[in-house]
Formats: structure tokens, sequence, C-alpha cells
């Protein structure tokens, strides 16, 4: 199999740089040749010098009609390459990319300037969701003056919720702090989760959990009893369209109460229970684990479906 490494973004992104930085890193002074293919051009080049160094053969494809499974093995025939980088058109949409069936993807990275992503998410969040969404790690540069960065990951963690993303400004990467954006108050009692705080609690809980272990939330919300799930756990949860109306899923962790046997699936409840981490088989690992205090039957709420776009 040959690997390949895809860094994405929209025109003048960052793309160039981070792949300019990598070819120079120490780490990838390795045997053979790499094939660069660029899609697209933007204000910045590639120095000759560098490529020569780093054995990296560049080949710009201007058209999408020219990136077909066929014209890449012709292109690997000719240079070769122990590795490929593809610097993918942002204006493309990935969904359509179609590589030989010998190549497999190592590695995706989009990159997102800061300054435009609000522009993107708004007019073009079709293209830009297809980017992210099997991205492993999402690099926001030039977040220079950028507010709310807490706000941008929860627009992709909603979108793709187990890629790494690092926000840089002109000084590096910075550490962006989310809790004094929360929309509630996490040294109440009991913490009420509307629609909005329900979806942002969710998001926030896979990274800081430890923000919410030990304390009481309160929110309205479906029930799920999984058949693989151990006797007396349900998952309370809320389904969410995280980009368009075709792209929806159910967000939820799993509760333990002891009357779970009473529940019926896609009853609404209103579930009040103390959040901590624990290991759960289907996590395959540590997470967030509900212990309930009380669940209420209720009536749907007005809007069923919370949203994150």
């Amino acid at each position: 199999m040959k690997p390949v490494y895809v860094i994405n973004g929209f025109l003048e992104s960052g793309k160039t740089e981070f792949i300019t930085y990598t070819l120079a890193q120490p780490y990838f002074q390795i045997r053979g040749k790499t094939l660069l293919l660029l899609c697209e051009e933007g204000e910045n080049e590639y120095d000759a010098d560098l490529l020569k160094q780093s054995r990296t053969e560049l080949v710009l494809i201007e058209e999408e009609s020219d990136f077909t499974a066929n014209r890449l093995i012709e292109l690997e025939k000719k240079y070769k390459p122990e590795r490929i980088l593809i610097e993918y058109n942002g204006m493309w949409n990935y969904k359509e990319m179609k590589l030989p069936w010998h190549w497999k993807i190592e590695q995706q990275i989009t990159t997102i300037d800061a300054s435009t992503f609000p522009m993107y998410f708004t007019n073009m969040k079709s293209l830009l969701a297809e980017q992210i969404r099997k991205s492993e790690l999402i690099i926001f540069n030039r977040c220079d003056g950028v507010e709310d960065l807490g706000s941008y990951k929860r627009n992709i963690k909603a979108i793709n919720q187990k890629a790494e993303i690092v926000f840089e400004d002109a000084n590096g990467e910075i550490n962006e702090i989310m809790e004094e954006d929360l929309p509630y108050d996490l040294k109440s009692p009991v913490i009420e989760l509307d629609n909005e705080g329900y979806g942002i609690w969710y998001l926030d809980s896979l990274d800081h959990l430890e923000r919410y272990a030990g304390k009481t939330i309160r929110f309205v919300a479906m029930v799920l009893k999984p058949s693989q799930f151990p006797k007396n756990y349900f998952v309370p949860g809320r389904m969410a369209m995280t980009c368009c109306a075709e792209d929806m899923a159910f967000l939820g962790y799993a509760c333990e109460y002891d009357k779970t046997d009473m529940l019926k699936d896609k009853q609404w409840v209103r579930v009040t229970a103390r959040v901590e981490k624990e290991y759960f088989a289907d996590y395959q690992g540590e997470g967030p684990v509900l212990h309930a205090v009380s669940v209420e039957q209720t009536k749907a709420p007005k809007e069923e479906v919370i949203s994150f776009v």
C-alpha cells in the first residue's frame, strides 16, 4: 500500500506553509522520494532548494477533472515515490476524491484561517464539513484578535468529535480557555442545561471531563436503551443536527438508573444526574458516566432536535 497524507483547506488557509514546515523538519529526511500533488496555487510558493533537499517531486493538477485514479497511477509510475502528499483544493468536494485502490490515506489534516472561518462556515458549510469530517488534526492559524475560539471548537466538534484541534497565532500555538464562555454556571448546585446548554455540555465534556466530574446536571432527554448495555443502564440524549438535515446524530452518555426497566425507548424524561469519570465498556475506556438522582417523565420539548448549525 502506498501511504498518502492529505492536507486540505480553502485557498490561503495555510496549507503550503504547513507542508513547507513539514518538509524542512529533520524527521522528514527519510528514505525515498515524496510526490507532492498541488491542486491549487496560492500566494506562497514552494522553495526549489527545499524540494530538492527533501527529494520531493512537485506536480500541479489544476483541474478537478484531471484528478483521477488513472492520472495518479501514471504519476506514481513516472516518479516512483515512497509516499504521496496531497495539497487538496478546498473548492473541490473532498467527498468526490477518488484515489487508486492501493493508495492508503495515513493522515488527513485540515488548515483553517481563523479570520475567515465564520464566512466559510456560514456560506460554504457543506464543503467545509467534508474537509474536516475525517481529519485527525484541525489547525486554526491566524487566531490573533479572535475572541471566541470556544465557538470555533464547538462548531468543529459537532461535525468531527475525534479531531484534535490546534489554535495558533503569530507567536505559535495557543491554549484556548472555554470555561468562561459556557452558557451555564459550573458553580451552581445543579447545572441546568437548556437546548444550547446540552449540546455545549456534551461536546465540552469530551475534552474537559474534569470540569464536570462530581457535579450534578439536569436536562430534558429522550430515552435510548441499547440492547448490549448492562442492567440498570440507559442513554438519555438528544438528536442533533451537526451540519445539515441529512447529518443527524444521537448525543448522549451512559446513565446508571435502578429503574431503567420501567423506561421505554423514545420516552421523554427530565434527568437529574451526577457526572463521574468512569470506565464503561461501550466507550472502550473511561468517559462520562451519569448516575441518576431522579428520572421523571415529561413532555417533548418544543424543539426536539438541537442544532449546531
